[in-house]
């Protein structure tokens, strides 16, 4: 397929890499590719930012049949553009597809497009600390009917977005609320796709946990709910004692990257590391004995999120003096010292852009 590009006639005013919040400035230029069943994907381009036109009866806006991901570019300070594990966004965007019945996009041509996008946008890739230009692919269903089946028509399209820290407190301790009053996923379920519908389960406890004065909350198991799973937006590591511990990979949590990253440095650096079913009890006694030495969150957003305080029920801990461990810190570092090109990449996990 050819990618073909139409530039923008008139170019947005860039933004102030010093007042950047999170998914709200929109670059001049996105990709777009469509697939039908006799096509298949087809008309790769970029071409300016603009709204879609969608038939009220789209596909996409009944069943939710969609799926996207998150990943992000930085500015190193030679001013060099560099991606972060991108192959291992659009493997995971496949793996999705393959869940919610969407047809597959070719990997290495999905990830020159993202390359040819941001190099068009590289103006907008911001370079202040801390910030970044966030990535969003997204793939939906665009057939007008109202039946239940897949759809046979579909857009593929990716939007940029310069961003600053994810969370108002920073690199900072945030709280974190455990439920049990709601699930987010199941094994066998969709929880360990990428796809919007997970994200709606979860906005009511979320806007619960707010309200209550916590950042996010942490689910359990949709069958016990007993085992810790995630969080929102991120995936959960405990330190107990001298291990390192997350959740493992059911079925119902979602494969994060920065999770794999963190993973595999601790290999890396003959750190233990595990994944396997933890639950609330087990965390609630690690910290009773004083064997809980940290919390912290991994994912795109946030890169490492240390955890100050668990609420659960009508117990509230708080891990490490509500202060960020040094487990948690060394983690940080290390991911955004190679991503920003501050530290050599021993993992071969960068691709420049430019």
């Amino acid at each position: 397929m050819e990618l073909t590009i139409k530039r923008a006639e008139k170019l947005k005013s860039k933004p102030d890499d010093a007042n950047l919040g999170f998914g709200t400035l929109f670059t001049d230029h996105m990709f777009n590719m469509d697939y039908d069943t006799e096509k298949g994907w087809h008309s790769p381009r970029i071409e300016p930012y603009a709204h879609f036109e969608m038939d009220p009866a789209t596909m996409f806006l009944h069943y939710g049949q969609a799926v996207f991901e998150g990943l992000k570019a930085y500015r190193t300070e030679s001013g060099n553009i560099q991606l972060f594990r991108p192959q291992e966004n659009i493997k995971r965007l496949n793996r999705s597809c393959r869940r919610l019945c969407i047809p597959e996009v070719d990997e290495d041509f999905a990830l020159d497009a993202m390359k040819q996008l941001i190099a068009l946008e590289q103006d907008w890739v911001p370079s202040a600390p801390e910030t970044s230009l966030y990535i969003r692919p997204n793939i939906i269903a665009m057939d007008p009917f109202l039946g239940v089946r897949s759809s046979y028509t579909y857009r593929f399209y990716i939007i940029l977005s310069p961003v600053g820290v994810y969370y108002p407190e920073g690199f900072n301790p945030v709280k974190i609320l455990v439920t049990s009053d709601y699930v987010r996923a199941v094994r066998g379920g969709v929880g360990e796709a990428k796809t919007p519908a997970n994200y709606a389960a979860s906005l009511l406890a979320g806007e619960e946990a707010h309200k209550a004065g916590y950042t996010q909350v942490l689910w359990l198991d949709g069958v016990e709910q007993k085992y810790l799973e995630e969080v929102g937006s991120m995936n959960i590591f405990f330190v107990i004692d001298d291990e390192i511990i997350t959740p493992e990979l059911n079925g119902s949590i979602l494969p994060g990257i920065t999770r794999k990253s963190v993973l595999e440095l601790a290999k890396h650096w003959g750190e233990k590391a595990s994944e396997r079913q933890i639950s609330i009890d087990e965390l609630m006694n690690a910290h009773a004995s004083g064997k809980l030495k940290e919390v912290f969150g991994a994912g795109t957003a946030a890169v490492i999120s240390p955890v100050g305080q668990i609420k659960y029920g009508d117990k509230v801990i708080t891990i490490a003096d509500n202060q960020v461990g040094p487990v948690a810190k060394k983690y940080y570092k290390a991911i955004t010292d190679i991503q920003y090109g501050k530290a050599e990449d021993p993992m071969g996990w960068i691709v420049p852009v430019s």
